[in-house]
């Protein structure tokens, strides 16, 4: 998990890291969104600044995958709890596309599957 390819690509343990840093930036989202004025602007976060500021090349890779995994069935709870007026809920994407809450969820899953067959291979 924690060969690095080259020094300017992640290990896979750093792949990890990154989904969870994505995980607690969309967890936010999603439930921010549901208390705020809409359409509910996206910001960007410094996914390369995380990784490296959260040393996960360095981390205990049991405890990286037990809090991957407790905030992932976080999410699901809280997808889960979406009906179809929520998931309309508009959106602003950080290139200032419009978009809706079922697009930015099912972005997440798309990008989680990603790497996570980065991981896997």
């Amino acid at each position: 998990m924690s060969f690095k390819p080259s020094s300017d690509k992640w290990s896979k343990k750093e792949i990890l890291g990154h989904l969870i840093d994505s995980a607690i930036n969309n967890l936010q989202r999603f439930t921010t969104i549901q208390f705020v004025t809409k359409p509910f602007k996206i910001d960007s976060y410094g996914q390369y600044d995380l990784v490296v500021s959260n040393d996960y090349q360095n981390s205990n890779t049991s405890e990286l995958l037990e809090f991957w995994k407790a905030i992932n069935v976080r999410i699901m709870h809280v997808i889960s709890l979406q009906n179809e007026n929520t998931l309309n809920y508009k959106i602003v994407l950080t290139n200032g596309a419009s978009s809706d809450l079922k697009f930015l969820m099912l972005d997440y899953v798309d990008h989680l599957e990603h790497h996570l067959n980065q991981i896997l291979a």
